[in-house]
C-alpha cells in the first residue's frame, strides 16, 4: 500500500469514529416515540428496550429535549405541540379486575332510585305501596295514614321509605314521604343542587317532589297534582335552560315541563305520537332513553326505534334506523348512556349506546309461563352527530337484562347488575348476573370489553348503582318481589355494596392525581377559562397528552337508566409544572348549557386512565 493510499485509510476510519459518537449521543438527547397507536412498531433508529408493556414509565421517560448544539444542521427542531405528540403515552395496563367490599349491612330501605348529591350524601327512596321496609320512623314523626287496598281498613304506616345516606359514615337517617306515591318515579339535579323527583304511582302519578338546595336536616317537599299527565315510568332530562322535560309513561304518550319554581302547577302536555307508536303489547317503551345531544335536540330511544327532538319547536328534527335484535326499554330493558363528549376534538361528536334487553315477547311469556328468555347480548352504537349514521353492533362477554351503564371518570363504561334470563317485573327473571363488565369505547372493537371480579349478591330487578367521588361504584337495592322478603331465594336486598373498578389498585397509587381543592376554582361560567392544581408522586414532567380533566354529572338512576348521565372531556389549555410533580391545567369551561346543563358536577383529573378523588364544580351563565 502506498503512502498516500495508507493516509486516505486512515482518515477514512477517523470519520467513521468520530460519525458513530455524534450519532449515538443525537440518539440519547432525542429519543424517538413509538406511535401511541402502534406502540409495539419499532422506528428503525429506536434503540431496543425490554419494556414492551410501558405499565411503569422510568424516570427518564419524559426526557425529549432539543440540542443545544448549533452546529448540528441535522438535529431536529422542536415545538410544545410536537413535544406532546412524542410525549403521549397510552394509558397504564392494569391486570386488576376490580374488588368487592360490602359497605353496609343495611340501609334500611331497597335502593329503587338513588342519586348522589352534591353534599356528597346520597338519597335513596323506595315505593310506598309496600307499607314496609327495613327501618322505622324516627322517634316522635307521626305515622301515615293510609286505606289498605284489600280490606278497605285504616291503617297506619310507621315505616320510613326513603333515606339520606352519608358516604363517611355509611349511616343513614330515615325521611318520611307524606305525598303520592314515589314508585318508579323519575328525577335529576336542578341547577342549585336540588333532587327534583317527578310522577309514581296511582295517588303520586302528577305529584313532583324536591330535596335538598342548601337546606340543614332536609326533608321532602311535596307537590301533589302538579303535572298535567301521570308520569309512572317517565324519564326525566335537564334542559340547556336549566328546566326538566318529562317524557312517557304508562300509557302517557306525550311530555311535558316541570315549572322551575317550586311548587307551581304545570298547564299543558305535549301529544308524542312516537310513543304510541313504539308501544307494543308488552309495552316496551316506558323508561324511553333520553339524551340530550351537542346540537340541543333530545335524542330519544324507545322499544327499538330513536329520534331527535326539538324541545322548543316540538318538531321532529330527524329519525334513525330501526335496531334489531330485539325491545330496548321496560320490561325488556336494555341499557344505554351517550359516551363521553370530548371538547379537545377538532369537531366534538355525540354517540349513543344500547346494549342488551330482551325480545319484544318475552315479558308475556315470564308472566304467564314463568319461562325466561335468554336477554340480549349485543351491545350497538350509534353515531347522532353524522349524517347518515347506521348502528354499529358487538357481542357482549354475557347476556343483561335490568343492568346498568355507568360512565366512569376516565371515559370508560361499566356494565354491572342485572340479569341473564327474564325482563323486569315481580318474579320475572332468573340467573342474576354476578359479573361487571368494563367497556373501554376507545379501543378497536373486538378489544373493547374485559370482564370484572363477580359479586356474590344477586342484583337483579329494582336494584342501582352509582359512580362516587374516590371512584368506587355504589351497588344497592334488589327487590323481585311485592312486598319485602328476608327469607327467600332472592331476598329483598338493603346491603349496600362497593365496587373498586382497575384504576384504584393500590399499586397504582404513586401516579393517581390528587387535586387540592382550596387551589382550584370550583365556580365556572360558560366558555371561560378555569384553573385545577393538583399533584402526582410519580408524575415528573407531565405533558397536556397524559393529562386529561372530565366533568360529570351525577345521574338519577332507577330501573337500568340513569337519567341526565353526562361526562365531558375539558379542553386542556395549558398545563404548567409549577413544582415537582405539582401542576396547575388551565381548562376551558364548556361552552354553553347545550354541553354542560347547568348544575354540579364533579369534576377529575385523569393520569393516563387513572383518576383523581372527584371535586365538586357548579356551572352556570354569567
Amino acid at each position: 500500500m502506498t503512502h498516500l493510499h495508507k493516509v486516505v485509510f486512515i482518515l477514512a476510519i477517523l470519520f467513521l469514529v468520530v460519525d458513530a459518537r455524534h450519532t449515538n449521543r443525537h440518539l440519547k438527547g432525542h429519543r424517538i416515540r413509538r406511535h401511541p397507536l402502534f406502540p409495539n412498531l419499532h422506528h428503525p433508529f429506536d434503540p431496543p428496550s425490554d419494556d414492551n408493556n410501558d405499565v411503569v414509565p422510568s424516570e427518564d421517560d419524559n426526557d425529549v429535549t432539543p440540542s443545544n448544539d448549533d452546529n448540528n444542521n441535522d438535529a431536529p427542531i422542536y415545538n410544545k405541540n410536537l413535544r406532546d405528540v412524542m410525549d403521549k403515552k397510552d394509558d397504564f395496563e392494569i391486570d386488576s379486575i376490580g374488588s368487592w367490599e360490602i359497605i353496609s349491612e343495611n340501609a334500611g330501605v331497597s335502593a329503587m332510585h338513588v342519586n348522589l348529591l352534591p353534599t356528597n350524601k346520597i338519597m335513596i327512596y323506595d315505593a310506598k305501596v309496600y307499607r314496609g321496609s327495613r327501618i322505622k320512623l324516627p322517634d316522635g314523626v307521626p305515622c301515615v295514614p293510609y286505606k289498605d287496598f284489600q280490606t278497605q281498613e285504616d291503617k297506619l304506616d310507621c315505616f320510613a321509605h326513603s333515606v339520606e345516606y352519608d358516604l363517611e359514615t355509611n349511616q343513614v337517617r330515615p325521611l318520611k314521604i307524606n305525598g303520592g306515591d314515589p314508585w318508579c318515579s323519575s328525577g335529576g339535579l336542578a341547577p342549585d343542587g336540588t333532587l327534583v323527583s317527578s310522577g309514581g304511582f296511582a295517588d303520586g302519578g302528577k305529584t313532583v317532589r324536591h330535596f335538598g338546595g342548601g337546606c340543614e336536616e332536609c326533608e321532602w317537599r311535596e307537590y301533589d297534582n302538579t303535572l298535567v299527565d301521570d308520569r309512572w315510568y317517565a324519564t326525566q332530562q335537564l334542559l340547556p335552560n336549566g328546566e326538566f322535560i318529562l317524557v312517557g309513561g304508562r300509557r302517557a304518550f306525550s311530555y311535558e315541563f316541570i315549572p322551575q319554581q317550586e311548587g307551581q302547577r304545570n298547564e299543558k302536555s305535549y301529544f308524542f305520537p312516537f310513543l304510541y307508536e313504539t308501544a307494543d303489547l308488552d309495552e316496551n317503551n316506558l323508561y324511553p332513553f333520553v339524551h340530550l345531544s351537542i346540537d340541543g335536540n333530545l335524542f330519544i330511544f324507545s322499544n327499538n326505534r330513536s329520534l331527535l327532538l326539538n324541545p322548543t319547536t316540538h318538531k321532529v328534527v330527524r329519525t334513525f334506523p330501526v335496531l334489531p335484535g330485539g325491545s330496548r326499554n321496560y320490561p325488556a330493558s336494555g341499557m344505554s348512556a351517550l359516551l363521553p363528549i370530548d371538547l379537545n376534538a377538532e369537531n366534538a361528536k355525540a354517540e349513543v349506546l344500547v346494549c342488551g334487553g330482551n325480545l319484544p315477547d318475552a315479558f308475556l311469556i315470564a308472566e304467564t309461563k314463568k319461562t325466561f328468555l335468554p336477554a340480549l347480548q349485543d351491545c350497538n352504537r350509534l353515531m347522532i352527530s353524522e349524517p347518515f349514521p347506521q348502528w354499529d353492533n358487538e357481542i357482549m362477554p354475557s347476556r343483561r337484562t335490568m343492568g346498568d351503564a355507568l360512565i366512569l371518570p376516565n371515559g370508560q363504561l361499566l356494565f354491572i347488575n342485572g340479569a341473564q334470563l327474564g325482563t323486569a317485573a315481580w318474579w320475572d327473571a332468573e340467573a342474576p348476573n354476578y359479573t361487571p363488565v368494563l367497556y373501554n369505547p376507545d379501543k378497536p372493537k373486538g378489544l373493547r370489553f374485559k370482564v370484572m371480579k363477580p359479586t356474590q349478591i344477586a342484583r337483579m330487578y329494582h336494584s342501582t348503582s352509582l359512580v362516587l367521588p374516590n371512584g368506587k361504584i355504589w351497588v344497592g337495592g334488589s327487590n323481585t318481589h311485592n312486598a319485602y322478603r328476608d327469607v327467600d331465594r332472592y331476598p329483598t336486598e338493603t346491603r349496600v355494596e362497593a365496587f373498586s373498578p382497575p384504576y384504584l389498585d393500590e399499586a397504582f397509587n404513586r401516579y393517581r392525581p390528587q387535586i387540592s381543592e382550596d387551589a382550584s376554582d370550583k365556580e365556572l361560567t360558560y366558555g371561560n377559562l378555569f384553573e385545577t392544581q393538583f399533584s402526582v408522586e410519580e408524575g415528573d414532567r407531565l405533558t397536556t397528552n397524559d393529562i386529561k380533566v372530565t366533568m360529570y354529572s351525577p345521574p338519577f338512576t332507577t330501573h337500568g337508566f340513569s337519567m341526565g348521565q353526562r361526562l365531558i372531556i375539558l379542553k386542556n389549555d395549558e398545563l404548567i409544572e409549577q413544582a415537582q410533580g405539582v401542576y396547575r391545567v388551565r381548562l376551558v369551561a364548556p361552552p354553553s348549557g347545550i354541553i354542560a346543563p347547568p348544575g354540579y358536577y364533579l369534576l377529575s383529573v385523569v393520569h393516563r386512565g387513572i383518576p383523581s378523588t372527584g371535586t365538586w364544580v357548579h356551572i352556570q351563565q354569567n
